[in-house]
């Protein structure tokens, strides 16, 4: 694994809560980066990237809508990896499925590997997600989940569970896109990501542990496979692009435990908060599991534990104002 000083790469997403944290550590690691943002003009796309060490002169911000190609090549072009975050992330108040969610997720890849394609990018890092892993129903019950379980897709549209959908629908254009046209991706599939914000906005996974802390009873049954520091899922993205042994996908959470498991803990750490108890199985046939994320163990990832993606997660929230 080589460490790759000055090379240019593009992070589109770059304002959002794992994008802000993959910007910030590949700055550190001496890359220049392609941020791509929804608005240069909203500061709060921005603001949070600017004030990075290392971005006043290796960071480079482009406004990029994932529907129109012209804008994502501006900000592919030049770079040698392509890491593609950016998709939309909306769990509960979903109108139009279309619209909304599946457009953007599948043809905006698309969008982004051909550009990657046709500007000669080396690798692109695809952000996909547990939801493209889970709900699967049919996955045999005395198997753990791994990464050859793919989310039933009939499931989800009786279920109007969307969310899993777009990310299963994107994720298997990537690979389609990728076999039909010799371009080299790898794909990162992060469980509910939690810990520090940097961005001023509140993300889905953050609002999940927020409303656990307020006392909301949601079991999460469709969506949850285990929780994951942002710091280490951000750290898997340049694990997978920089070593060449890395290929197909990575399930990235710190162990597959359920909900219920992780409220329970919850509760243990801050019993201050009124966090509810939770029926004991809320993923009903998931298997727990410490190395759910093997590949990327062997990779050498050491993930944070629980316990601390959860300290860390609340003492975010207290220090930006949601918490009291």
């Amino acid at each position: 694994m080589e460490k790759r000083e000055g090379e240019v790469v593009c992070v589109t997403g770059g304002s959002g809560y794992i994008g802000a944290w993959l910007v910030h550590l590949l700055l550190r690691r001496g890359y220049t980066v392609h941020a791509t943002v929804k608005n240069l003009q909203d500061e709060k796309e921005t603001k949070h990237l600017e004030a990075m060490e290392g971005a006043q002169s290796r960071l480079r911000l482009f406004q990029m809508d994932l529907l129109h190609y012209d804008s994502i090549a501006a900000a592919v072009t030049g770079a040698a990896g392509v890491f593609h975050l950016a998709s939309p992330c909306i769990v509960d108040q979903v109108h139009d499925p279309e619209g909304q969610l599946l457009e953007p997720a599948i043809k905006g890849t698309i969008n982004v590997l051909t550009a990657a394609k046709e500007l000669g990018v080396r690798r692109v890092v695809v952000t996909s997600s547990i939801s493209a892993i889970v709900p699967s129903p049919n996955w045999p019950a005395d198997l753990v989940k791994n990464e050859e379980c793919w989310t039933d897709e009939e499931y989800c549209k009786q279920k109007g569970v969307w969310y899993p959908l777009s990310k299963t629908l994107a994720e298997k254009a990537a690979w389609k896109f990728s076999e039909e046209n010799g371009l080299d991706v790898v794909v990162v599939n992060p469980g509910t990501v939690m810990g520090p914000i940097i961005p001023p906005a509140l993300n889905a996974s953050m609002l999940m542990i927020l409303r656990l802390l307020q006392g909301c009873t949601d079991l999460y049954e469709d969506f949850f496979i285990g929780s994951v520091h942002v710091k280490d899922v951000a750290l898997a993205h340049i694990l997978v692009y920089e070593n060449t042994s890395a290929t197909g996908r990575h399930i990235c959470v710190e162990a597959t435990s359920h909900y219920g498991d992780f409220a329970a803990k919850v509760a243990e750490l801050y019993p201050e908060y009124n966090v509810p108890r939770l029926p004991k199985d809320t993923q009903p046939g998931l298997l727990r599991s410490k190395d759910a994320s093997k590949k990327l163990l062997d990779l050498g990832l050491q993930f944070i534990p629980m316990d601390q993606i959860i300290k860390d997660s609340v003492e975010s929230l207290r220090s930006k104002g949601y918490l009291s």
